[in-house]
């Protein structure tokens, strides 16, 4: 890590292969499409080269890397809420896509059901669920208020239950 902060790309490079998997696991949950978050994969780990030299190690530089994910893929989700609503009309919350399985009792694969999820709801449900954030850390990231996250939130849950229940 020392190394890595002193500019070498070798160091780098080893850091990147141990922790790759990780930042691409977070960013696939969040967006749900493999394309983009290899992109933004390869967007955290430029950011972290940029400002690896700020890491002062008060926590584990996986605990740092991982809220650079975290806030790298927010950043990308805003930038293209923003750029979807310049450019049409489109309803971030576009309804629960319902799947056909083809036995009754049939295990549902949990990942298909939390990709299926609305982005936001989504969003909201990886960081508060399976990452552990807090609502307000959520709100402040996503630039919504805390209660539009709960709300999200609830609604993220009861999508997953009905896709559950099927």
């Amino acid at each position: 890590m020392r190394l890595a902060q002193g500019g070498d790309k070798k160091a780098f490079e080893l850091l990147y292969r141990e922790h790759e998997g990780r930042v691409y696991g977070v960013c696939l949950r969040i967006v749900s499409d493999t394309n983009r978050a290899e992109e933004l994969t390869q967007d955290v780990f430029v950011r972290v080269w940029k400002t690896i030299a700020s890491f002062r190690g008060e926590s584990a530089f996986s605990s740092w890397l991982h809220r650079v994910a975290v806030n790298v893929v927010l950043v990308g989700l805003r930038t293209e809420k923003r750029y979807q609503t310049r450019v049409a009309t489109v309803d971030d919350l576009e309804p629960f896509e319902q799947t056909d399985h083809s036995a009754p009792g049939e295990a549902i694969d949990l990942e298909a059901a939390i990709s299926a999820l609305p982005k936001q709801a989504r969003a909201i449900f990886v960081l508060h669920d399976i990452e552990g954030y807090r609502h307000e850390e959520i709100a402040e990231q996503m630039g919504l208020a805390v209660g539009t996250t709960k709300a999200q939130l609830h609604r993220a849950r009861k999508l997953l239950r009905e896709a559950l229940n099927r």
